[in-house]
């Protein structure tokens, strides 16, 4: 039983990002089977948030700290799932809450993040930006939180009607992103009238046509901040393989 439901886990961490739905399948069989489990409440908790099942997500979660397993760094997914669910004022009630001041600079930034959304969902466009103005905002080092905290920032920014001083944290947030998880250059391209063009795919095609790249196609760079880096029959099978492989010319497996 043990074993079934960590495999149920594994799939549900692994899909969490790529295929949201088919993950909480995983973490939902795994509930079925070990409810009791503080753990495994809050594996269904995160994959129900990841999948927008705001009431379930939040059930799961505080289910998971009742029995001891979930902690106050899950505050953030909380107060954004009362946002998901149309409660602004109780997502204020945990932002505001004495568990939010025992929370990590990740965990702090994160609070302040949902915040600002609850505050534009009110209509309080000024409050939002003004919420984000924390010290970190400010960090000259590329922190964890950097790209999500300027991305927010810009996005309040236009919210509140401010798209000149958006352009430059798009701009910020664009260049902290380094893996392209957000859309902040083609915000940031969008205000400013600008096209982007991406050489890479135009120049294949004209290498393959035999034709020398058009000298005039330029890619977006966006400006350079001053910072540095530092149901059952629908329950899917989980492969074994994850766990407990076998052992190689007799010595142990070592572990990831």
């Amino acid at each position: 039983m043990a074993a079934k439901v960590a495999r149920h886990l594994v799939m549900a961490g692994r899909l969490a990002e790529d295929e949201p739905e088919q993950a909480y399948k995983h973490a939902r069989a795994a509930r079925r089977l070990a409810s009791r489990v503080g753990i495994v409440r809050e594996a269904a908790g995160i994959a129900a948030y990841h999948s927008g099942e705001w009431a379930e997500a939040l059930a799961e979660l505080r289910a998971a700290r009742r029995l001891g397993a979930g902690d106050d760094s899950y505050l953030p997914v909380m107060a954004d799932c009362e946002r998901g669910l149309g409660r602004p004022e109780r997502a204020l009630d945990l932002v505001k809450s004495p568990e939010a001041e025992k929370l990590d600079p990740m965990g702090r930034v994160e609070l302040r993040i949902v915040e600002s959304g609850v505050r534009r969902d009110m209509g309080q466009y000024d409050a939002a930006v003004v919420t984000l103005q924390i010290p970190e905002l400010r960090d000259r080092r590329l922190r964890p939180w950097s790209m999500r905290l300027f991305y927010a920032y810009a996005d309040a920014l236009v919210a509140a009607g401010r798209e000149g001083e958006a352009a430059d944290w798009f701009a910020r947030a664009a260049a902290a992103d380094r893996d392209g998880e957000t859309d902040a250059a083609e915000r940031y391209a969008e205000i400013e009238g600008l096209d982007i063009v991406d050489t890479e795919d135009e120049e294949g095609a004209e290498e393959a046509e035999g034709t020398e790249p058009a000298a005039t196609d330029i890619a977006f760079q966006p400006p350079e901040p001053e910072i540095q880096d530092v149901p059952e029959e629908d329950v899917p099978e989980a492969p074994a393989v994850f766990l407990e492989p076998k052992p190689v010319d007799g010595r142990p497996p070592e572990e990831e």
